[in-house]
């Protein structure tokens, strides 16, 4: 019968709401209120069902007193507040104190009309006390109470004053100690229940409270999140994400794995680099190159940051990648570095190519007057070291000139037509070795001169590292669906090392001992310059066999298809 009391109670840590405001405190009061109308309802449903029974085994008798007509009205009455607390809540106590007086008076009537404490009717009693101690304060709980051991006692005196058999007044006291105190322990273990609940409603909001911030901060904040799974299927990710990866992450078009975007593949594999490090290092940190379909820029270049969610019972491992977007700090600080090359190229030119003109002019006039072959040799060395000097000197110059502005675009074909068979021509080559495809149709926006000395360079390094054989050096041109265009330079040589990679565009860096260090450098300059973007990359082709090759590519800004 108490089967009511799993209803919690929402209100404040201690508070002990009276008259009105207590009806308002809380719409969980009026469900459980409904929750005692029910069983009420239910036990005399079950009443009326017993006493139908024993009428019609004609247990009674025609003297008998009407308990069926008395139960018929109890029920029509639960009925009644069933309704009523239904459909109006207002006035929370009266309504319980009306439903408990009407409890007590019908029960004590039954009580009185079955013989008093002999029938066993008494423990009818605790059905309303018990709903009055959950849901009345103290007092109301103990004044409902007072009322039924009083009663009790006054039916017990009238027994005794009428000389009826086996009753005792001590009876009447123990079930009236009885009542007490199940009123009492309900209406404080309810009053627990109600500080424990405004506990956890109180951390509830703040949860609630917190989500939202956090929400609001992910959504809002500049660097990318992305949740991945142990399958790489996507969990989710804050729209910083999906600006910079160009996908979709939510909604009926969403990517549902990494794997499934080409695009991302350079995440992946960084995903599969941090995963195969000793120790899981959460702080392990990857630059990648991504060209996104949806961005308006050419390129992103992402830092990429690894962790692993841990949480008690996570079924599956969750990886988050922190993402975020460098390229506008490397443009600022492309745009310092233009401005410091200026000034250093202007003190180059006054400073120190003059000496170094005037070493050398000393050092041939010195080898024309000494015929001592060892004398020669050093002087030779100075002038070859002179010689390197001003080329460098020279690379660095050519960093400081500015794109021309053109008004159309440059003819891929028309340019590679003029440069191949010319540098086909100074380096001696033979005319296939050098194979260009894919040209035709495309423009693109480039400075020629620019232009020149970057395929010039990466052409010289394909030569130092190529074959020779007819085809070893490929230039293929290549229109993505993104309406860009890229131009891959490709040799059949040794690829290069992943040690080598990560510095194959610092300044003066080099594995020859005859170059400066600063032509790929200087071609990287000058793509960005022009708003281009070179890199070298790892494709894996369908007509090449297996294992990926590397290539140069330079991924031009606009482009425009005939």
């Amino acid at each position: 019968m108490l089967h009511w009391r799993a209803h919690r109670l929402t209100l404040e840590p201690g508070e002990v709401p009276a008259g009105d405001q207590y009806a308002s405190a809380s719409s969980t009061l009026w469900r459980t209120l409904q929750a005692f109308n029910l069983s009420r309802f239910v036990i005399v449903l079950l009443l009326l069902v017993y006493l139908g029974v024993l009428e019609i085994r004609g247990v009674g008798d025609d003297a008998a007193p009407p308990y069926l007509q008395l139960c018929s009205v109890y029920l029509f009455a639960s009925a009644a507040f069933w309704v009523l607390a239904a459909r109006s809540r207002e006035r929370f106590l009266l309504q319980l104190s009306t439903q408990i007086a009407v409890d007590i008076v019908i029960i004590a009537t039954l009580f009185v009309l079955a013989g008093g404490a002999r029938s066993g009717l008494a423990i009818l009693f605790l059905f309303p006390l018990a709903g009055g101690a959950i849901l009345a304060p103290l007092i109301l709980a103990l004044f409902y109470t007072s009322v039924v051991a009083l009663v009790l006692l006054f039916d017990s005196v009238w027994q005794s004053l009428r000389m009826m058999p086996d009753v005792s007044i001590s009876a009447a006291g123990l079930y009236g100690m009885a009542f007490f105190a199940a009123a009492i322990l309900l209406n404080r273990l309810a009053s627990k229940l109600i500080r424990q609940e405004g506990l956890a409603a109180q951390r509830g909001q703040a949860l609630q409270l917190q989500e939202a911030i956090n929400t609001l901060i992910i959504a809002d904040m500049g660097d990318g999140i992305l949740v991945l799974d142990e399958d790489t299927a996507i969990v989710t990710g804050n729209p910083a994400a999906q600006a910079m990866l160009g996908v979709a992450l939510t909604g009926e078009h969403a990517l549902v794995r990494l794997t499934d975007s080409a695009a991302l593949a350079p995440i992946d594999e960084a995903r599969l680099a941090w995963t195969r490090r000793v120790g899981g290092d959460d702080g392990f940190a990857i630059y990648v190159m991504l060209k996104p379909a949806g961005r308006r820029d050419l390129a992103a270049h992402l830092k990429l940051r690894f962790a692993t969610v841990q949480a008690p019972g996570l079924d599956r491992e969750r990886t988050v990648i922190f993402l975020q977007d460098v390229t506008e700090i490397e443009n600022r600080a492309q745009e310092l570095k233009l401005a410091s090359m200026g000034r250093l190229t202007a003190s180059i030119a006054h400073e120190v190519r003059n000496p170094l003109s005037a070493i050398s002019h000393a050092a041939s006039l010195l080898e024309e007057e000494s015929p001592d072959p060892t004398r020669v040799r050093l002087l030779s060395i100075i002038e070859d070291n002179v010689a390197r000097l001003n080329r460098m000197i020279e690379d660095i110059l050519k960093l400081s000139r500015k794109a021309q502005a053109l008004g159309e675009p440059l003819s891929l074909s028309a340019f590679l037509a003029d440069l191949l068979p010319e540098f086909v021509d100074i380096h001696g080559l033979p005319e296939q070795v050098i194979v260009a495809s894919g040209a035709a149709g495309h423009r693109v926006r480039f400075d020629p001169l620019h232009l020149r000395e970057v395929i010039v360079n990466l052409l010289s390094n394909a030569l130092r590292y190529a074959s020779g054989r007819s085809g070893s050096i490929r230039l293929d041109v290549i229109a993505l669906a993104s309406n860009r265009i890229e131009l891959h330079v490709q040799d059949d040589g040794v690829p290069i090392t992943p040690a080598v990679r990560a510095h194959l565009f610092e300044p003066f860096y080099t594995t020859s001992s005859r170059g400066t260090g600063l032509g790929l450098y200087l071609a990287r300059e000058l793509c960005l310059n022009n708003e281009a973007m070179l890199d070298y990359e790892y494709r894996r082709e369908a007509d090449e066999g297996p294992e990926p090759s590397g290539r140069f590519v330079i991924t031009f800004a606009t482009a425009t298809i005939l």
